[in-house]
């Protein structure tokens, strides 16, 4: 049985028991319910459900550099992002 569940503008593929890395959610150690796109157990196909899982621990990913200028008129910006991460253990797929 897998899933696929949308959480900070992506899809993931699921099972219970996976480790994923997703963009933050919660505090560590709290329960997050996400909505189920699709549920597959065997061969039947389902639209609806929710997965339950437990936030594991919060991280942040690398540093993500750039810099941009405009040619011959002095101006120039240089930016950086860190983007904030959770990982989340799946404990539970309900099928709707």
């Amino acid at each position: 049985m897998y899933a696929v569940v949308k959480t900070g503008g992506k899809q993931y593929r699921v099972e219970q028991g996976q480790r994923v890395r997703v963009e933050r959610l919660g505090e560590p150690e709290s329960d997050v319910e996400l909505p189920a796109l699709l549920v597959v157990d065997g061969d039947q196909v389902s639209t609806s459900g929710a997965v339950t899982a437990r936030v594991l621990d919060e991280g942040r990913g690398r540093k993500v550099q750039a810099f941009t200028y405009k040619n011959k008129s002095n101006q120039r910006r240089r930016w950086g992002h860190r983007q904030a991460y959770s990982t989340i253990e799946i404990t539970q797929i309900k099928a709707g």
